[in-house]
């Protein structure tokens, strides 16, 4: 990777940051067929402590992690918990195409939340992209005389309103704290936080969930370092539509691994909520352009 540059480089790392998150999703899915959604939460933390202590120690940025607006780290924290929480207790059930065009609601909705959070008013269009997202979202919910959704369905919605919330805490957080202090934060709160929370169910863990342990541990990592490197060296507008690639991610592993193939209806309903979350970007990639002539090619 190191012969590309820019835009290039910032793909090709968002591609394998997607691998990497779908392969770490895919342990979790395997996980929640014996293990409390909390404690998979817990897990996710622990596995990651080790190579992330190591990483900062590398980069020297222990200090920076002190350095922090607590109130802000602590309530991240506690969206993280939630999030992982609500995701394990959907993926149980859901495959994870499914689950993936439910949770692709979550770009459309940080752009939303960013207006009472960050105060960055949210125009007609994106408006217009939201409802268009909640409708591909409708489609691959199949609402149905028996209720508009499933357990897991409400679970892997809540996982992406926790998340997008996350994510405009981290837009704000980003302004005084460094984004090394933002992931160990996160991890730390999933380790101990998940861990106290997790310990009236904890369950033993079996040799298969060792076995599988390093895999959870070596993909998050590797894909939190992929996705900031693909955002480090390429525009937003060029790298965040490869974000959809983990849906291409999910298809392969769900024939490869459980023989479930996506139908058309969900097929449907990912590919409207891509367009709607294409169309906000592109929106938003003319309001830079418009507003940046001088910026670099």
């Amino acid at each position: 990777m190191s012969r590309l540059t820019g835009n290039s480089r910032g793909m090709v790392s968002m591609l394998v940051a997607m691998g990497c998150f779908a392969a770490m999703d895919t342990v979790l899915k395997i996980f929640a067929q014996d293990l409390p959604p909390m404690q998979m939460a817990a897990l996710r933390g622990l596995g990651g402590m080790p190579l992330l202590a190591i990483y900062l120690w590398r980069r020297n940025s222990v200090r920076s992690i002190i350095q922090v607006k607590w109130r802000l780290q602590i309530f991240r924290g506690m969206l993280a918990i939630a999030m992982l929480w609500c995701f394990s207790v959907g993926i149980k059930d859901l495959a994870l195409t499914q689950a993936y065009t439910l949770f692709f609601i979550a770009p459309l909705l940080v752009s939303v939340l960013a207006w009472p959070i960050l105060g960055e008013k949210a125009k007609g269009f994106q408006w217009f992209t939201l409802l268009l997202g909640l409708a591909g979202v409708v489609l691959a919910l199949r609402p149905s005389t028996d209720g508009l959704m499933s357990w897991g369905s409400a679970a892997i919605l809540g996982a992406a309103i926790c998340y997008s919330v996350s994510a405009v805490v981290s837009r704000r957080l980003s302004r005084t704290d460094t984004t090394d202090s933002q992931v160990f934060w996160v991890l730390t709160f999933l380790a101990v936080g998940a861990t106290l929370l997790a310990l009236p169910q904890w369950s033993t863990l079996t040799l298969k969930h060792w076995a599988l342990m390093p895999a959870l541990s070596i993909t998050g990592f590797v894909g939190q370092l992929a996705i900031t490197d693909a955002f480090k060296h390429g525009r937003a507008a060029a790298v965040a539509p490869f974000e959809y690639s983990a849906l291409a991610w999910s298809i392969g592993i769900d024939i490869a691994i459980w023989s479930v193939w996506p139908d058309a209806i969900t097929l449907l309903g990912a590919s409207v909520v891509i367009a709607a979350g294409l169309l906000l970007l592109r929106s938003e990639r003319v309001v830079v352009v418009a507003t940046t002539p001088q910026a670099a090619p």
